[in-house]
């Protein structure tokens, strides 16, 4: 009798349990809609926290059963429109919660990032700080570079040699220290490496383009301790019905500009065909003081690819090409000694030759993974194979007679691949962890030839990122082992190698609801560059007679960052302030080998020499956006650096001003009027053969105008900039003294999306 009454005591007690869990689950279900309320089919809508993700049905409805009670973010995205994001609780008392979500085609956020932590999330809850600009942004700001799409992102100015070569500057971070991916992978180019050399990529074709600041030295690798640019053509991995696409046209006035893009998508079943191509060309750029010379730019873009993505496995290739030509304007004047840098030109010299490049870039990729695994360990797997051929020409060009020649040839070939291991959840704990590596042949010949014979480079590396959550407080931690060897044919060149561990935590608290404070630590370590240390010659594209250092030592950065965040329906906010200390920076010393107090000259260019010392860089920056009622909406943002050699007491070269931008955000339905004042302050803290570069203020007035429907949408936008024609110089110009920057014009664009 004492056994059956201990069954049924048991059975009960079993019975309470189940219960119990039952209870301890929940709903969660909504509507996304857009404009005027059209519904949006096939959205995207996950839980972050659980990597559960459904679709909506044909009248944008979405619902998740048996959710366990929680605090979760749930992300809604749809290709071309801005991602939204909501926290939703679920407990006792909101065991069925509803979150409905009405997207925007054009809108001042972004809320969602792939690059921070290597898997979908949004930028509030991101550990480190994202600008996340938006398709229709993007054709607002419409140009053939990728430096001139984000020079106006908080924490982010450009780097160029004339408009084709822009390249983003991240807090003052350049060159080999910032690395530029193309939808998660590194493009395979040199622009990281001179002032006149641009990345191949056409912002026209990215759906939105992601930019990490701060180390991303876990996940990417040693070229981004200062920062990630990701530029995202397309990030969804799952097949729809029938045709989605894309057609822009863009045109502009101070450069002549005329653009025109389209992008098309074709799924049935499981499988999904892709297709892209774009066209820009812009004419010489004008200024208060004229037209700058040899300005102009042209590229050509396209691809094609196709796959299969079933519920539990996907595989695509994809070919993608990039063919331009854009002007280097007074290269040739620095080539012949007629200008010397550290000189201020209060005219626009003329030429009687050009030096354009003319770039192309053929790109073979393989993507595939494995997704929602049974399995008590993982989760899922993605994987890549990438092949680049990449190889620019310099070309001279006598004006009189007109005639081309090709000056130096830059040929680099690199084949990379990459896995990456998504953690099965395990009670708070979350993560992924992988492996990636390139080689990479990179050769140079021609008159510019700064380094003889090709050179390879092998790289390896193992990472990881852990996440352990606690509801308000997250713990994020990880660490990277990278090994990268130089191997030059050149009997006369040392082959080096260099290995390091990067490391880094993190801890975010939820302060109030939709405020939280983010801290985190990094210690990162950096390879030095190839071309520091191998290159020596006369090289116009840093405007330098440079001399490589085969005795380079690693980098070792030390950083800490600390962010506060709110969000909510009527106000955003971020703001960071961040210190880095970078032992044995690698850096250009201007030699004196004659200690005449001169620095000495070789083929008319100031001769330095690739050294190392410490550095710091320590600065500030603060965004932020408002919600006053249904009709008007407020942004501000602000940024500071300060970068220095801590022995030496010499502040860095082309470090970004202190900058200011506020604007205000008129709205009606479909239309968005956004008139806005961008300051600069005067820039004095120089480097040797530096000059100092006047503060500004400009006044700029951007537009869109929405006409959607349940199945395609109509977005005109326009972008009136400098209204009040300023003479202003950008200081992270190569050629700032003789080159000011574009005078009064407007850009109009117009998109049509189906979907």
């Amino acid at each position: 009798m004492k056994k059956v009454t201990g069954f049924f005591n048991l059975t009960a007690l079993l019975f309470i349990f189940a219960v119990a869990a039952v209870a301890q689950t929940g709903r969660i279900s909504g509507k996304v809609s857009y404009g005027d309320n059209s519904n949006l089919h096939d959205a995207s809508v996950q839980i972050t926290q659980l990597r559960q993700t459904v679709s909506t049905d044909d009248d944008g409805n979405f619902a998740f059963e048996n959710v366990p009670f929680g605090r979760y973010t749930i992300l809604v995205h749809v290709e071309g429109f801005s991602d939204e994001s909501k926290i939703v609780v679920v407990n006792a008392a909101n065991s069925a919660a509803v979150a409905d979500f009405t997207l925007q085609i054009a809108s001042l956020k972004e809320e969602v990032t792939v690059t921070a932590s290597g898997t979908e999330q949004s930028v509030f809850d991101s550990f480190q700080t994202v600008n996340s600009v938006s398709q229709a942004r993007i054709t607002e700001r419409a140009a053939t570079s990728l430096g001139e799409v984000l020079e106006t992102e908080t924490g982010v100015a450009k780097r160029s040699f004339g408009v084709g070569s822009s390249r983003p500057v991240i807090r003052g971070f350049d060159g080999d220290r910032v690395l530029v991916l193309q939808d998660g992978v590194r493009g395979g180019s040199v622009g990281s490496q001179s002032g006149d050399h641009g990345e191949p990529i056409d912002p026209l074709g990215a759906e939105r383009i992601e930019v990490v600041k701060g180390p991303g030295t876990l996940l990417y690798g040693s070229n981004a301790l200062g920062g990630v640019v990701n530029v995202i053509g397309n990030d969804e991995n799952q097949a729809h019905e029938g045709f989605r696409g894309s057609f822009t046209a863009v045109g502009g006035t101070a450069d002549r500009q005329g653009g025109l893009a389209g992008k098309l998508e074709y799924g049935f079943d499981k499988f999904l065909f892709r297709g892209n191509l774009s066209a820009q060309r812009t004419g010489d750029y004008a200024t208060p003081l004229g037209k700058i010379q040899n300005s102009a730019s042209r590229s050509n873009t396209g691809g094609f690819g196709g796959g299969y993505y079933g519920d539990k496995a996907f595989l695509s290739g994809n070919y993608n090409f990039d063919v331009r030509r854009y002007g280097v304007p007074f290269a040739p004047l620095f080539e012949s000694g007629e200008v010397s840098p550290g000189e201020i030109y209060n005219f626009l010299p003329a030429t009687d030759e050009e030096i354009d490049l003319r770039q192309r870039r053929h790109n073979f990729r393989i993507n595939g993974g494995f997704r929602d695994l049974n399995n008590p360990f993982l989760s899922g797997v993605n994987y890549n194979l990438d092949y680049t051929d990449y190889r620019h020409k310099e070309i001279e060009t006598a004006l009189d007679e007109g005639i081309d020649e090709v000056g130096t040839i830059f040929d680099n070939k690199t084949f990379s691949y990459r896995s990456l291991f998504e953690q099965a959840k395990y009670r708070s704990l979350t993560g992924r962890f992988g492996f990636e590596g390139f080689n990479r042949e990179y050769e140079v010949n021609g008159a510019e030839q700064l380094i003889e014979g090709k050179i390879k480079q092998n790289s390896f590396s193992v990472f990881g990122l852990e996440e352990l959550n606690f509801d308000r407080v997250k713990f994020q931690f990880g660490g990277r082992v990278e090994h990268n060897r130089y191997r030059p044919e050149n009997p006369e060149l040392r082959e080096r190698s260099f290995t390091g561990f990067s490391g880094a935590f993190g801890v975010n608290v939820g302060l109030w609801e939709g405020g939280a404070l983010i801290a985190n630590y990094s210690n990162s370590f950096r390879a030095p560059a190839l071309e520091e240390l191998y290159n020596n010659g006369p090289h116009i594209g840093n405007v330098t007679f440079e001399l490589g250092n085969q005795d380079l030592t690693n980098e070792r950065a030390n950083g800490i960052d600390f962010s506060l965040r709110h969000q909510s329906d009527r106000f955003r906010i971020t703001g960071d302030v961040y210190y880095y200390r970078i032992n044995n920076f690698v850096y250009f010393a201007y030699q004196d080998e004659n200690a005449d107090n001169l620095i000495d000259r070789e083929d008319g260019l100031p001769v330095a020499r690739y050294e190392q010392s410490d550095a710091s860089y320590f600065g500030a920056e603060l965004s932020a956006e408002a919600t006053f009622n249904k009709y008007l909406g407020g942004f501000i943002s602000l940024d500071a650096v300060r970068a220095q050699l801590i022995n030496e007491n010499l502040d860095l070269p082309r470090i970004p001003p202190a900058r200011a931008r506020v604007g205000l955000d008129f709205r009606y339905e479909g239309l968005s009027v956004r008139p806005e004042a961008v300051f600069a302050a005067r820039q004095e803290k120089v480097f040797p053969l530096e000059t100092p570069t006047a503060g500004y203020g400009i006044v700029n007035v951007a537009g869109s105008y929405v006409i959607g429907r349940d199945h395609f949408a109509h977005i005109f936008t326009f972008n009136a900039y400098n209204l009040t024609n300023k003479l202003y110089r950008n200081h992270l110009s190569f050629v700032k003294d003789l080159m000011p920057e574009v005078g009064r014009g407007v850009r109009f664009g117009y998109t049509i999306r189906f979907f």
